[in-house]
């Protein structure tokens, strides 16, 4: 509905014309209406880890809100303990060295993170280079800091992965930014340390900052990777990593970057001035959680998952897609069948009919306007009962 009155003298900023509202804010309000309605929809669409921090998270947190003493404003930069347990998180994963000091900023979620580095590094005018499909955010924000968003091509045949001969052909003048994102959101491409090894060469050679935001690395997979494994990377990338999917904790507002000391400086420069820092509580709590257990991160990573995607992968069947068996974090992206003109003809009947919100791939850009993404952020019940729902259609009949 448009809510808007031309006869206002009240008139928006201009860069909200280079934007629309987040696809998934305007279709939960559907899904709302569908429900006030009596539908009962069950929500396949959104990655909202519906599990539980660890135990002694929680406990942490209700511990330190308890002290009178724990709810000043914190430092932007955030308190040592949790700089620290971030650093140690680096070490036990990744194997990867930082200085938790000056190689670390403490972010209120990783997407704070790409608002904040595209502030920065990229003044108005700038070029920013976006993975297509890619978080739509990546392209939103820098529009609305008037950056120009250059996107280069994620294809099935290449595994997901960049083609660097087609990003060393193209007009590569004015980029500052590379955004990538591995294991990759939305397809479940895995990370590659090939390609993190041709991502720092081209960065160096180039004079381009390459930001990896990596999110999923702890999900459905055995071997999780940092970009920042690679030498010299720290010279000329920075990582995002946040714990919303790996340690359940995504309205907690806790994530990270890391890069070399004069860039997480650069970063700190901005946040401090739009932010007083996270509660004490939350920090403390999140420095506990680093300290997850392996078999928690087991359990709630790779065992709990696993047994979703398997019931994913049937509605992925049940819908006539095809899709890749390897990929990991937490969704399945399938290929629709060629009978279907676009995927959200696919989704739209889903929702509509079976009462099964499932996202279509065009809104992570034009290389996904032919597949369809299946969140396991739901019981495996649900999505059992999402599958008989589907099966009732009889797609694969008609």
């Amino acid at each position: 509905m448009n809510t808007e009155n031309n006869n206002s003298p009240f008139r928006p900023a201009k860069r909200l014309e280079a934007v629309t509202e987040y696809y998934f804010s305007r279709k939960l309000k559907e899904v709302a209406r569908m429900n006030a309605e009596g539908a009962s929809v069950i929500s396949l669409a959104i990655g909202s880890p519906d599990m539980p921090p660890s135990d002694a998270t929680v406990d942490k947190l209700c511990e330190t809100a308890r002290q009178a003493d724990a709810h000043g404003y914190q430092p932007s930069a955030g308190i040592p303990e949790l700089r620290q347990a971030m650093a140690g998180f680096y070490k036990r994963w990744y194997n990867v060295e930082l200085d938790p000091l000056t190689e670390i900023q403490p972010l209120i979620g990783s997407k704070e993170g790409i608002l904040h580095v595209t502030l920065a590094f990229v003044n108005p005018g700038d070029r920013v280079l976006v993975p297509n499909p890619g978080y739509p955010t990546y392209t939103s924000l820098s529009k609305i800091l008037g950056a120009e968003v250059v996107y280069y091509n994620l294809k099935e045949e290449n595994g997901w992965q960049p083609d660097f001969d087609e990003l060393g052909s193209m007009n590569l003048s004015g980029i500052k930014l590379m955004w990538t994102n591995y294991p990759n959101m939305p397809t479940g491409a895995s990370a590659q340390m090939e390609t993190y090894r041709e991502l720092v060469a081209f960065a160096k050679r180039h004079g381009i900052v390459v930001v990896n935001d990596n999110p999923y690395s702890m999900i459905l997979n055995e071997h999780p990777m940092s970009l920042l494994q690679v030498d010299g990377a720290k010279d000329c990338c920075i990582e995002l990593n946040s714990m919303s999917k790996s340690h359940n904790m995504p309205g907690w507002r806790i994530g990270m970057c890391a890069s070399n000391a004069n860039f997480i400086q650069w970063i700190l420069k901005v946040k401090s001035n739009i932010d007083s820092g996270v509660f004490r509580g939350l920090q403390l709590a999140a420095a506990e959680a680093y300290s997850n257990s392996d078999e928690w991160h087991r359990r709630a990573n790779i065992e709990t998952y696993h047994k979703r995607r398997a019931a994913a992968e049937e509605i992925m069947h049940e819908l006539g897609c095809t899709f890749d068996k390897h990929q990991v974090g937490m969704f399945l992206w399938g290929k629709i069948p060629d009978k279907y003109a676009n995927a959200e003809m696919l989704t739209e009947k889903v929702l509509h009919e079976a009462n099964v919100f499932i996202t279509p791939g065009f809104i992570f850009g034009s290389n996904g306007k032919r597949y369809i993404r299946i969140s396991l952020c739901a019981k495996e019940d649900k999505i059992k009962e999402a599958l008989g729902r589907i099966k009732a259609l009889k797609l694969n009949k008609s």
